[in-house]
């Protein structure tokens, strides 16, 4: 059985004599969601474009990079636009239904089709594709011309990105059960920084080789389903530390240059978080939204006021916090109150990633694959 949360997959991937297990929980009726209170705007903001691409059913990562978008669409779609207006700079497809997506560097972007494919494009033209082997939810990482795959085993591979050479590949040992949901795959400086079930490793990205493993989250529960505390994308970073959830356990922020756990807090929540120097912001399984301050782990402040609005992962930007939600809408709310200072509409489906924002412009992208560029003033 599987768990259907606000249209997006929460599933569970385990293996036992080669039987895959789809499972979390059943989902009792869904909670209506709180009434939204009447909303004079604190802040002035508007729509400045709005393109559409195939339905978006996979966990989508937009990739930003300097002023540029690149998303990908169900039908294996994938696009870069110019953020300030939408321009369509190059647009190829990768020949079958994705699994996730989209990384990009600005020149490579990857995605992985539900075959198990890594599909490759150079400057927006096919170049090449590979065999993985095993499934894959979370975006493919591009950095310094590698391509980093997380599977859902916790294996990582990394690709030459220029020619798709396998370079070297590394298998973690871990429970019979693993989340079916974007996990956490980022950079911090030279290291390639990866979850592996409930832990977070630090990789060296030319040899694999493993610089640091931290115990992110404990593991809970009395049978292999509520123990499931794997890490989920996508994870905040600044200056010298990482902030991450852990399905439905904890949030937990590390120092990355010395590979410590600086602090972890008990939260149950399915999505990534997001943050700046001074917050790291979340909500749980029922919307319920926490701010957390950054270096000690203190709850800062807490709101109900989007209960059971399917919320998607946040935007921290300037001074406020964004949050899409299952019937489309775009909230913003003040970083340090929690407080609501503007929201609009998109095309009344719900938003499946979180926001991104290049220079001042903000986008959202929808299930409907409607794709959303806001400026506030």
């Amino acid at each position: 059985m599987t768990l259907l949360r606000r249209g997006r997959r929460a599933a569970v991937f385990g293996f036992a004599i080669g039987l895959a297990l789809l499972v979390v929980g059943c989902a009792a009726e869904k909670p209506k969601p709180i009434p939204l209170e009447p909303l004079k705007p604190q802040i002035a903001g508007k729509l400045v474009w709005n393109k559409r691409l195939a339905n978006v059913g996979f966990p989508l990562s937009v990739a930003v990079n300097g002023g540029v978008f690149t998303v990908a669409a169900n039908d294996g779609t994938v696009m870069a636009l110019q953020a300030d207006n939408g321009r369509e700079l190059w647009r190829a497809n990768a020949g079958a239904t994705l699994s996730a997506g989209v990384g990009s560097d600005g020149r490579y972007a990857a995605v992985v089709t539900r075959d198990g494919e890594l599909v490759s494009f150079d400057a927006g033209k096919p170049s090449w594709h590979k065999p993985l082997g095993v499934r894959v939810a979370t975006a493919p990482l591009v950095a310094g011309e590698r391509v980093f795959v997380l599977g859902l085993d916790r294996s990582v591979q990394a690709f030459d990105a220029l020619d798709g050479r396998k370079l070297w590949s590394v298998q973690r040992a871990g429970d019979p059960l693993t989340l079916s949901q974007a996990g956490v795959l980022t950079t911090f400086n030279d290291t390639l920084v990866v979850g592996q079930g409930p832990r977070l490793v630090g990789l060296d990205p030319l040899r694999g080789s493993v610089r640091w493993d931290i115990a992110a989250a404990s593991p809970r529960g009395t049978n292999e389903v509520e123990r499931l505390a794997d890490l989920v994308g996508p994870a905040t970073r600044t200056i010298d530390s990482i902030c991450m959830r852990a399905f439905q356990a904890a949030v937990t922020c590390i120092n990355a240059d010395r590979g410590t756990l600086v602090w972890t807090k008990n939260a149950g929540g399915t999505d990534g978080v997001s943050g700046d120097e001074q917050f790291v912001f979340g909500a749980d399984a029922s919307d319920r939204l926490t701010a957390w301050r950054r270096v000690t782990g203190e709850v800062a402040w807490t709101s109900d006021k989007l209960l059971h609005h399917g919320l998607s992962t946040p935007l921290s930007t300037g001074q406020t916090v964004v949050y899409g939600d299952a019937q489309g809408l775009v909230h913003w709310l003040s970083r340090d109150k929690g407080e609501a200072l503007l929201r609009l509409p998109t095309d009344g489906s719900a938003v499946v990633s979180a926001p991104v924002v290049a220079g001042a412009t903000m986008l959202v992208v929808t299930r409907n694959g409607g794709l959303f560029a806001f400026r506030p003033d």
